[in-house]
């Protein structure tokens, strides 16, 4: 089979890639339905089928003499997040009984999935990307379509999207199960074989290659000390304040509905409508400048969210998104978008910039997060719940914002800003920083009571003198070779006690627990 290529020494296969690509059609769906319904709005027989509209509208004159209430615009666009409010919900006891690929859900399933902590950050983010390229499909599509007679124009845009989840379905098919869930039911030698398949190797590479097989202890290891100590989860347990788990699920339903509350959908709901209000001849145009931005810079976050990590760009990023947000509502406010040209052109530009800071660190980095922060007992359960905060947000702003709008106006752009910089201040106060780590070692970290969100960049597992240590043992494994067996290092365990290890290749918890799950559930 062969690695596709190395990152930090580890070797990715091409089912790596494969997975994150097939696995993010889920994202492109997503944002090709987020994407179409802002100019399907705005085109005349959608207008004169469903809007209110003077005595002796026309397909010509509907543009002018119709228009939708406040509840009916809200509806149209907030019923979507329902349905997937109610798919995100469903998805993890389905995921748990059925595994992932039978029972996909797109805003849990990528997340769940284990994947490499090498190049976890950057094979999460593709889904974020993969959204915003389906936003970009629609706004192209809607163009295309506009000028067809009929209702032709909105409804071609809406039967494209059928192809989507037809490429998903087949193609998630053809990849590996997740080896935690494989795991969980006793299938150690699948679980192998999928973690192989990750790294480019066959069976029989794998099962002689001490990289797979490593990650295979940990996630046995891990599964073992659950099922000894603690036994099978339930929704209750994602509430329990042991080991930070109701922390943790606070944490991620926090960080998602604050996601929404920076105010990205109220571009990609409204912008046509916005941007058509500020006076733009051709909003569609400006729609497609605006998800071209955000598509392009994705690509920017998902670098960053690598080299950087996850808090820092957070942290900049809700203020660069606030600083934006904030010129884009004062030059609605101070003067009429539509008698002044130059104020309108701020605003388009405010817009960009707020899109590019979004698209380069909380678009992607809140996706990442989820897959990254919750434990393994409870992860889909957790993941599940921190999407439908998502969802919830979701729809209260796409209902919502009609009446808003009429209400304050560009001044709406304040609230948004503000609650950006709300979202820096809690990735600051409590987001531990998760990049570089297995997902065991996260979990290890966030009941680490010497470790502080503030200082937990600089934190490393047991057995490890820093996250650099990390790699370098990663890399000793690819060369079939790993530290010399009685080399002794002093380590902190999670107690924060100096102690001396020995480093054989293995690397032990605290009190004899296993590596992934120290310290013990009281």
């Amino acid at each position: 089979m062969g690695a596709l290529f190395h990152v930090e020494g580890v070797p990715i296969g091409i089912t790596s890639v494969a997975l994150a690509l097939i696995a993010s059609m889920g994202g492109f769906i997503f944002g090709y339905d987020t994407g179409q319904i802002s100019d399907i709005l705005l085109m005349p027989d959608f207008l004169l089928r469903f809007a209110d509209c003077s005595s002796g509208a026309t397909l010509a004159t509907a543009t002018d003499t119709c228009s939708f209430t406040d509840v009916r615009s809200g509806l149209i666009v907030a019923l979507l997040s329902i349905g997937t409010l109610a798919g995100a919900l469903m998805g993890a006891p389905i995921a748990d009984f059925l595994g992932r690929r039978y029972a996909m859900v797109v805003e849990c399933g990528v997340f769940i999935i284990g994947v490499l902590e090498s190049i976890r950050g950057s094979l999460t983010a593709t889904y974020q990307l993969f959204i915003t390229f389906g936003i970009l499909i629609a706004y192209c599509i809607s163009i295309g379509t506009r000028g067809y007679d009929g209702p032709s124009s909105w409804q071609t845009v809406v039967g494209i999207g059928i192809a989507w989840p037809i490429i998903l379905s087949v193609g998630i098919l053809l990849m590996p199960e997740s080896p935690r869930w494989l795991v969980f039911h006793d299938k150690p030698e699948l679980a192998l074989q999928s973690l192989g398949r990750v790294h480019g190797m066959t069976r029989e590479e794998a099962r002689g290659h001490p990289l797979p097989n490593k990650h295979l202890a940990e996630i046995q290891s891990n599964v073992d000390f659950e099922r000894q100590s603690i036994g099978r989860s339930g929704w209750i347990d994602c509430f329990r304040p042991q080991k930070k788990v109701l922390y943790r699920t606070l944490l991620g339903m926090s960080l998602q509905s604050l996601q929404q509350l920076t105010g990205a959908n109220y571009f990609f709901y409204y912008g046509a409508t916005v941007f058509q209000s500020v006076g733009i001849s051709d909003s569609f145009i400006t729609q497609i400048i605006l998800g071209a931005v955000n598509f392009g810079c994705t690509f920017g976050g998902i670098l960053i969210m690598e080299k950087f990590g996850r808090r820092r760009p957070l942290i900049i990023g809700g203020i660069w998104q606030s600083l934006w947000l904030f010129v884009f509502a004062a030059a609605g406010t101070a003067k009429v978008p539509q008698d002044n040209p130059g104020i309108g052109k701020l605003m388009i530009v405010s817009a960009c910039l707020f899109i590019l800071g979004y698209a380069m660190t909380w678009a992607p980095g809140i996706w990442i997060l989820i897959g990254e922060t919750f434990p393994t007992r409870t992860r889909a359960k957790q993941a599940s719940l921190a999407t439908a905060s998502n969802w919830i947000w979701n729809f209260l702003l796409a209902f919502f914002t009609p009446f808003i709008i009429n209400a304050i106006d560009f001044r709406y752009g304040f609230v948004f800003a503000s609650c950006n910089l709300l979202g820096a201040a809690v990735v600051y106060l409590f987001l531990y920083e998760s990049s570089d780590l297995s997902l065991e070692a996260v979990d290890m970290m966030y009941n680490d009571p010497a470790c502080k969100p503030w200082t937990s960049g600089r934190w490393a597992p047991a057995g490890y003198s820093s996250r650099k240590d990390i790699e370098e043992q990663g890399k000793a494994a690819q060369a079939h070779k790993d530290f010399a067996p009685g080399e002794e290092s002093r380590v902190e365990n999670i107690n924060g006690v100096s102690e001396k290890t020995t480093n054989n290749g293995k690397i032990e918890g605290v009190n004899g627990a296993p590596y992934s799950m120290a310290p013990q559930a009281e």
